[in-house]
């Protein structure tokens, strides 16, 4: 198990095991975030702090939810509200505790397709 923390640690995910790959992502939300995604089955998270410790937005289609740290402001996770029973969310890899751009695999992910370029 490793876990990813918000900077104020208010925020806590237990997660199964570190990425093997995290995913950079150019659409107008991720870049502007400027964060890594690692990609799980929800079963293999686990959301330790309280509901009300983050902040939720969506946007447009309403298909994602992604949850910010009320108090010290980072984006943690995201997960699918346009379905049931989602297959994967979402945690940003730059909060889990050991894992570097060194130890994994890099995906680029080209959703902005705009000419924006990848940090």
């Amino acid at each position: 198990m490793v876990e990813a923390t918000c900077h104020c640690k208010a925020v806590r995910l237990e997660l199964a095991a570190a990425p093997s790959e995290v995913f950079e992502c150019n659409c107008s939300i991720c870049w502007k975030l400027g964060v890594l995604w690692a990609y799980y089955p929800p079963a293999q998270v686990r959301i330790v702090s309280p509901p009300d410790a983050t902040l939720q937005y969506s946007w447009s289609t309403r298909s994602l939810a992604f949850h910010t740290c009320r108090t010290c402001g980072c984006t943690t996770h995201w997960w699918a509200i346009d379905v049931p029973n989602p297959g994967k969310m979402g945690v940003n890899a730059r909060l889990i505790e050991g894992v570097s751009k060194a130890a994994v695999r890099m995906q680029h992910l080209d959703y902005g397709g705009a000419g924006k370029f990848w940090t």
